[in-house]
Parts: C-alpha cells; structure tokens; sequence
C-alpha cells in the first residue's frame, strides 16, 4: 500500500483506506509486511484486493513500526520527486551541488552512490519492518524478515526498474542511459522555458506563456529559453540554433567548457550514439513514452523526417504554425537549395576529381527529393494550416488539441486510446 497524498481520486480498481491521522503510518507499516501479503493471499485469492478482503485483516499495531513507514515514506517520495513527471519535481538530480564533481561522470557516480545509499536503507527498513510484525505475530518459524533488492520499489534501484534476468552490468548500462536521457530530457525543458537552471519547479507551465513571462520570473538567466518556442531538429548544422547546438551550450553552462568533450563522450557512450542521431531518432520516442502517449513537446515533422522542429505547447500561440513556416521550414529550403546548386557546380567542376563529382551527383539526386518532399507538404499541410490560425485549449488535453494539427505533427501510436 501507499501513502496517497490529500485530495487524491480513487475508485474500486484502486481503493483506498481510511486509517486515523494518528494511526496512519502504524496501520501503512502493517499494511505492507509479509504478513499481510500471506494474509490477502488467503483472504482474496483472485487477487482483487478490495475493501472485503482488506476490511478482515487481524490488524495489530506494533511500537515503533510508524516512525519506520514514515522514513519509508519519505525515502519513496525522494525518490519520485526526482522525476520530471511527479508534480512536485524541482530541479534534476544530477545536477544538485551535493553530487557535482569536476566531470560529468564522476558526478553520475557519486549520484548513483546515493542512490545506491537510499535503496540499502529502504531495503532494512522494510526488512526491520517485516521482523517487528513477524515477531509480534509469532510467525518466526513460517515467515522471513528478508525482502529481494528487486522488491525495493524505487525508480533509482535499477534491480526493480528494470528487472528480469539481468547481469549487474546490464542493469548498471541501462540506468546510466536512462540517466543520461532524463539530462537531455531536463535540457529541452529549460531550452523552452519550462524548467531554468536559476529558480527550482516550473517557470513556464500555463497557456500562452512566453518569453515574456520567463523573464519576469528569471530576469538574467545562465541559460536563456527560445524566443520564438520553435526548435529546429535536423540532420546536419543547417541552423545554428538548432536542438543538438542549443545542448551542446547548455552541457557546456552546467559542466563547464574545460572538459566539455570528455562530458559529451560519456553522454554518448551512455545512449549508444551521437547526440545528434539520438535526437532525430529517438529523443521524441523517449519523450512520447515518458509522459505516456501525452506529450507536451510537440514534433512537426515532413512525411519523411527531412524536416523537424520541436515546439512546447503550453507556450503555443494561433500564430506558432507560421512562425514554422517561414522562420524555419521555407529557411531551410532555401538553405537545400544553396546546397544543391553548390553540388551541381562540383559536379561540373574541372577541378573536381572523378569521386567528388560522382558524390555530388547523389547529393543532387537526395537533395532535389528533399526539396520536393518539403515542397509538397508546405502546400498541402503545412501553408493550409499556419492560414487556420487554430486555437487550442489546454485543459481539454493532449488526446483532443494534438489530432487539430493533422499530418503536421508526428504520428503517434495510441493517442486515442483511453487514459491509464
């Protein structure tokens, strides 16, 4: 069981209890021992662990088990809050000055030594908890106080969050990754204004927020947001603002300039790619998954991906299609065009040597169908679109406004499915 915080919903799926608030972490301690799982087994064997089953429990309260729920408590909240999912998120962990080293690897390590710290706490003290009822029920000779690393519930102990049958390498290799993404992840946040590396918590979080907005909060900040909430995401430098340059200066703002490579290698090293593949291929995936088929960084992209900028919708406006538009979309075609035309002066260069010529020549042919997959969905998308101007409201959701920008935005599987 949990500890559920004031105001929170239920329903039969996912009762609730109500114990006395001076009770409330005596009755949570007893609640989530050994005894009480072999107890419901018993009691409820279909698993439907409802008010029936729950309501004949032979509940006794031990002394001092409380005061070892409440640390439970608050190590598991720790830990949540640490995520930029939970609504009571702050600031990302990795980048507390109680773990901050000269580099960013030895900062990950003296992080996931705290990690490490909270999960072997968390594991005695449900283990303590388990020992103070079993010898309170008498149970020493059918019951153990002992409790797997893998039922330590904590999304930092990668022993639970990732499970199966796993090497300690393994497990080691997908929490740095998933580590590093949730970097990159905080990175975008503060690249829109959502998040700033000068004020904890949200900055930039309701409708039609702007740059206005964020700097009213944070008046000079180390690492200013967008300007416009449009952030172009392609393959090669086309612009130089674009999202894998806008990382590279905020990795730089947080670790320094000193040993920037070294801290970049070691993100790289961790996703198993270079930064600017990660982005085209799976940083919107990550994102979809992580807020669960609700994303709230939206991805307008050509039908195949020549084109793609990133915006945040709590900052967008009627007129954020347009600013697509003509600010990036018919920027970088211009751009293409430049480059074609470049190509094919190579390509009849008498300097050019029979391989150059021969690579311009494919450039040409890839370019050229670039261009007219952009052109093509600037007229039947994209220009049709910025002309609508759609207004959008936010708490009508992700699942109602994202369907309104069509074959503008990414695709993504499940949208219309219900909420979990």
């Amino acid at each position: 069981m949990r500890l559920s915080p004031k105001g929170a919903m239920f329903e039969t799926k996912g009762a609730m209890c109500f114990p006395s608030s001076e009770d409330m972490h005596d009755v949570l301690a007893f609640a989530n021992t050994k005894i009480v799982n072999r107890l419901l087994l018993a009691l409820s064997p279909t698993l439907d662990f409802h008010e029936g089953p729950v309501g004949r429990l032979p509940v006794k309260l031990a002394d001092g088990a409380g005061a070892l729920a409440q640390r439970c408590v608050e190590l598991a909240r720790l830990d949540w809050d640490g995520y930029e999912t939970s609504w009571d998120f702050t600031s990302l962990r990795l980048l507390s000055s109680d773990h901050g080293a000269e580099t960013l690897e030895a900062t990950y390590a003296r992080l996931r030594a705290h990690w490490r710290g909270m999960t072997d706490e968390l594991q005695r003290l449900e283990e303590e908890n388990n020992r103070i009822f079993i010898e309170a029920y008498g149970l020493q000779d059918e019951l153990t106080a002992a409790v797997p690393i893998e039922e330590i519930t904590l999304t930092c102990n990668p022993a639970h969050r990732y499970g199966g049958n796993k090497t300690e390498a393994e497990l080691e290799n997908l929490l740095r990754a998933d580590t590093m993404r949730e970097f990159v992840s905080y990175a975008v946040g503060c690249m829109f204004g959502r998040y700033g590396l000068d004020s904890p918590g949200l900055i930039l979080g309701s409708q039609g927020d702007g740059i206005e907005d964020y700097l009213n909060r944070v008046p000079d900040p180390t690492f200013p947001p967008d300007v416009d909430n449009v952030i172009p995401m392609l393959d090669g430098e086309w612009f130089p603002d674009d999202i894998t340059e806008r990382f590279r200066k905020f990795l730089r703002v947080t670790f320094g300039e000193a040993r920037f490579q070294e801290n970049l290698a070691f993100i790289e090293e961790a996703l198993g790619k270079k930064l600017r593949s990660y982005f085209l291929r799976d940083f919107y995936a990550d994102h979809i998954k992580r807020y669960k088929k609700r994303p709230i960084y939206w991805l307008f992209s050509s039908p195949k991906g020549t084109f793609n900028a990133l915006i945040y919708m709590h900052r967008y406006r009627p007129d954020t299609v347009s600013v697509v538009l003509n600010e990036y979309l018919r920027e970088f075609r211009n751009k293409l065009e430049g480059h074609r035309r470049a190509q094919e002066a190579l390509s009849i260069s008498g300097e050019a040597s029979p391989a150059q010529k021969t690579k311009a020549l494919k450039e040409i042919e890839t370019t050229s169908r670039q261009i007219e997959e952009i052109d093509a969905w600037e007229r039947d998308v994209l220009f049709p679109l910025a002309t609508q101007k759609i207004e959008i409201d936010l708490d009508d959701g992700v699942k109602a406004n994202y369907p309104k920008f069509g074959a503008a935005l990414k695709p993504i599987k499940g949208l219309g499915e219900a909420d979990d």
